[in-house]
């Protein structure tokens, strides 16, 4: 499973996230500070995907844990969309929050939180 492109999907599909950060929603790019004009999604997973929940000696799932960042120059716009996407992260696939940090530099807002939640593996029908 892509979860990246799954979890990119899942924000694009949302009327108010395609709003405020249509064509800037991205893996792995940092906006640059001064390249922030508008709000930025940054999707990055922080750990491998790892085998979870054995049974009959086979792995039924893997876990991920993901950091979503949520970059714009508007404290209270950033915080919005960091919430929009929490419930999206939560609704769509059970990832529920665990932290992540709060910065401000140089006139933006980062909004940086983290998912970690499991999901069936692709194949697991045929195990």
């Amino acid at each position: 499973m892509d979860i990246l492109q799954e979890v990119y999907n899942a924000l694009d599909a949302d009327d108010y996230i395609k709003e405020q950060a249509l064509g800037r929603i991205k893996y792995y790019e940092y906006p640059a500070t001064g390249d922030v004009d508008n709000p930025y999604i940054v999707i990055d997973p922080i750990d491998p995907p790892t085998p979870a929940d054995f049974a009959d000696n086979n792995w039924t799932k893997l876990d991920y844990l993901l950091q979503i960042d949520v970059w714009s120059r508007d404290r209270k716009l950033t915080d919005q969309i960091a919430d929009k996407v929490r419930d999206i992260m939560w609704k769509q696939f059970g990832f529920p929050q665990t932290a992540g940090p709060k910065e401000y530099a140089d006139g933006v807002f980062r909004d940086a939180r983290r998912y970690r939640g499991t999901l069936y593996r692709e194949d697991f029908d045929s195990l």
